[in-house]
């Protein structure tokens, strides 16, 4: 399961200056209150279990990607990226997530397919609350206060 979208990306994180990665990218202070993850450890476990059943041939075991992820291939389009928190599935909301793997990916920007109808609207939540559990704190936190929780 690649997220084609997430690979084109052009910023890369460190996660040793995510919170500096992410005030450029986004040009906001990240919250100083810290946000707990609460994760169900049962869906976090089912989540990992789908992940390498399903994604793990194009992510790798560990969600850590393809190396050269942000090159074009011969054929332009990208490598799967990785899911880790070192690449790019933080820049977008759980929604936009759960679309891209329901749809695929964009045409021309990748390899992802569609998961619908192979995948349940469950079992993608579960792959996604697998994948936000191996962020670093300061990806978690900035993502939840400013891509998932931001005022509409």
């Amino acid at each position: 399961m690649s997220l084609l979208l997430i690979a084109a990306c052009s910023e890369q994180t460190d996660t040793r200056s995510a919170g500096s990665a992410l005030d450029r990218i986004l040009g906001r202070d990240i919250s100083p209150e810290q946000i707990t993850r609460d994760f169900d450890p049962d869906q976090v476990a089912h989540g990992q279990t789908l992940f390498q059943k399903n994604c793990a041939v194009c992510h790798g075991q560990n969600a850590e990607g393809t190396p050269d992820w942000r090159k074009p291939l011969e054929n332009g389009r990208y490598p799967p990226p990785p899911l880790n928190g070192t690449a790019h599935a933080w820049h977008h909301s759980t929604e936009e997530l759960k679309r891209f793997i329901l749809n695929g990916g964009p045409p021309g920007e990748g390899r992802m397919p569609g998961w619908e109808g192979i995948l349940t609207d469950q079992e993608i939540d579960d792959i996604l609350i697998w994948i936000k559990s191996l962020w670093p704190d300061e990806v978690y936190q900035g993502w939840y206060t400013r891509i998932e929780n931001r005022p509409k």
